[in-house]
């Protein structure tokens, strides 16, 4: 983890102008290329943009899907005579007969009852 100081050699000029040979060059490479960072990072903002809106697309297109399924159970549960969710049954409907005095009602009457 440390370095023995006894055995590095003294620095010379000749260390001195490497590094800073190699510094110059790298830093210019760098340099040459920090241009591909910056269209990096546009590029992941927009990216983001784009996900963000698909996303709210999507759910929004689910939310109108779900919304409609339900609509087509309660129409089918109404058809077929099921009570639909979220609606009371329907009501029963009484028929009264109007008989006549000797206790037989008119054929309309009876066909009603």
């Amino acid at each position: 983890m440390w370095k023995d100081v006894r055995t590095q050699a003294p620095p010379t000029m000749s260390t001195y102008s490497q590094a800073m040979d190699k510094f110059t060059k790298s830093a210019t490479a760098f340099m040459e290329n920090v241009h591909h960072l910056t269209q990096a990072r546009t590029a992941y903002e927009e990216a983001m943009q784009a996900s963000t809106a698909i996303r709210a697309g999507l759910d929004a297109g689910d939310q109108a899907l779900r919304s409609l399924m339900k609509q087509l159970q309660e129409a089918l549960n109404v058809h077929v005579g099921e009570p639909a969710p979220d609606r009371k049954g329907p009501e029963a409907v009484r028929v009264e007969v109007d008989s006549k005095a000797d206790g037989e009602g008119t054929p309309r009457d009876k066909a009603l009852a």
